[in-house]
């Protein structure tokens, strides 16, 4: 007859990584039965299931969750929130992982990072993204002249198919700009 140890695990002290604190604190009732990593319809593409990156987090391993793509390829579709048997906010964890990295300038995630930057850029000024300004906003934060040949073609197809309207980049302030002030004024961004 054998015996199971029961084994309990004191994460309150994982890592001392202060900034992981809010995120270990969303995920710390988590039982890793996998039903995030089996509704999520990104999962192929990622190289850490989200399962296993709760866990990076419980324990702390910060440099791990950081190396991994995973939060970055969150698409917010809240389905692994919606379905936790624990009712975990499992997007809104996502969500904080990205902001960590967009705050600390992580070189790994740069690309997204200026993406999304980029993306609501557009939506500050006009209210509504404009593809082909928001387009040449992130080709040009990306610094690479050759970075828009591989996106030409597909470029040309949607303009002759009329779903990418050609539309002179403005600076306007926009309907929205007092909004991204005050947001920016309550999260403390420089």
């Amino acid at each position: 007859m054998t015996t199971k140890v029961k084994e309990e695990i004191d994460f309150s002290d994982a890592a001392g990584s202060d900034d992981l604190t809010p995120v270990r604190e969303m995920v710390q009732a988590c039982i890793q039965c996998g039903t995030c990593t089996g509704s999520c319809p990104n999962e192929f593409a990622m190289d850490v299931t989200p399962r296993r990156l709760w866990r990076l987090v419980l324990t702390g391993q910060r440099e791990e969750i950081f190396q991994s793509q995973t939060f970055t390829l969150c698409s917010a579709c809240y389905y692994c929130t919606l379905r936790c048997p624990r009712g975990l906010p499992l997007t809104e964890a996502m969500g904080a992982l990205k902001q960590l990295a967009a705050r600390e300038g992580l070189t790994r995630h740069r690309q997204s990072i200026l993406f999304y930057k980029s993306f609501l850029e557009s939506v500050r000024r006009h209210g509504r993204v404009r593809e082909m300004e928001f387009m040449t906003l992130y080709f040009n934060a990306m610094k690479n002249p050759l970075l828009p040949l591989r996106f030409a073609a597909l470029g040309v197809k949607l303009m002759l198919k009329g779903k990418l309207p050609l539309q002179i980049p403005s600076k306007g302030g926009g309907a929205l700009a007092a909004l991204f002030r005050q947001a920016a004024e309550l999260e403390e961004v420089p």
